[in-house]
């Protein structure tokens, strides 16, 4: 079932973290953040919304980073009822779509909820200020491509936060699976 967020509230400060990547290494908020903004977006690797965008985040995340915006993947889905978003898994994952980012793992599930998160992939994003400025989608596309020609949501919206430190205005929340939260 598709989910999407209601209650989003703009402009509160990022929840801190510290969650082990699928590198090996240990990632705080502080090494993710980029000088411009950062984008933490939570994903998991077996939901159709995730497979059909996962080549145009990485797109978008590599131009993103490149222009001083941090970037970063969380996986909290529980692993025990949904063993294909399990650790190893994920490494997999990073692995054969060639993630430019930390993919990092939730397993308490602490910070999805820190931050709200209800569904993936689901998408924050904070300007330089550490601030939440977008919390929209990648662009219009679902489980299909999105039209040919159609825009960059979260580019153009992260561009935009990086310049201004400004809210845009135009934000559609983003639609995807549930969260697979612990009993």
């Amino acid at each position: 079932m598709a989910a999407s967020p209601t209650d989003i509230m703009l402009d509160i400060p990022a929840p801190a973290f510290s969650l082990p990547g699928v590198d090996g290494k240990t990632y705080s908020l502080a090494d993710i953040a980029g000088p411009k903004g950062t984008v933490i977006v939570f994903i998991c690797n077996h939901c159709p919304y995730v497979l059909a965008i996962v080549d145009r985040l990485v797109k978008d995340a590599r131009a993103l980073m490149s222009e001083g915006i941090g970037f970063a993947a969380i996986c909290s889905n529980d692993a025990v009822a949904y063993p294909d978003d399990s650790f190893p898994k994920m490494k997999d994952f990073a692995s054969q779509h060639a993630l430019p980012f930390p993919y990092l793992h939730d397993e308490s599930q602490a910070v999805a909820k820190a931050y709200g998160a209800v569904c993936t992939p689901d998408f924050f994003g904070y300007g330089a200020d550490g601030r939440l400025k977008y919390r929209g989608r990648l662009d219009e596309g679902r489980r299909d491509p999105p039209p040919a020609g159609a825009r960059r949501e979260l580019l153009v919206s992260m561009r935009r936060i990086a310049a201004t430190n400004e809210i845009p205005a135009d934000q559609t929340p983003s639609i995807g699976c549930s969260i697979q939260w612990k009993n």
